[in-house]
């Protein structure tokens, strides 16, 4: 499975038509809407917002009043033929008054999200989200344990980590874990 590196957003011109290619890192379908409303306002008054994206198993897209199969499909295409995960692709279109026919868009959407995802691809390494629970008497040995895979700290009675660390760390650390005392509230294998 592969992602991309980074979001990142291109623009070819075909036959006077603008198409402005974005692709986003996403970690759930709510994301889509957030990024779908955002390139709406930032790219006001375009044509078509044709996009697809893959989840998981979960795989859309939208044509957005092309001729059916020619927009959305296409960029699906190209994303699951990459094996592409947790990403979205929008294309915004500008008319740019001549009409470019079914395979003139399905070349031209299809052309559009691979110069995007082109020398930006990365493998998928699955890890895990830790939600530990300890005491203030053990800050500096989880500090010193965790380092840089801290996401987020809550102090209150007793303190809170949640902690993004790769499968083969966590099994590493497991045991150690347990003899700290140290309660794992959660642990989410996560991408």
């Amino acid at each position: 499975m592969r992602t991309i590196k980074n979001n990142k957003e291109i623009e070819i011109i075909i036959n006077k038509s603008r198409f402005i290619c974005i692709s986003y890192i996403i970690n759930s379908i709510s994301d889509v809407d957030v990024f779908l409303n955002e390139t709406k306002e930032k790219y006001e008054g375009a044509t078509h917002y044709c996009y697809a994206y893959i989840i998981d198993s979960y795989k859309k897209c939208s044509d957005d009043k092309e001729p059916s199969g020619t927009a959305g499909l296409p960029i699906l295409n190209v994303l699951e033929k990459n094996e592409l995960n947790n990403i979205l692709v929008i294309v915004v279109r500008y008319f740019g008054g001549i009409k470019l026919g079914a395979g003139g868009l399905v070349r031209a959407y299809t052309n559009s999200v691979v110069e995007c995802i082109k020398d930006n691809i990365k493998d998928i390494k699955k890890g895990i989200k830790l939600e530990i629970k300890f005491g203030y008497d053990k800050v500096k040995i989880i500090d010193n344990i965790f380092k840089d895979k801290i996401i987020d700290k809550y102090f209150d009675e007793y303190i809170m980590y949640i902690i993004k660390i790769s499968y083969d760390e966590y099994e590493l650390i497991k045991n150690k874990l347990i003899n700290l005392n140290v309660k794992v509230l959660e642990d989410n294998i996560i991408i």
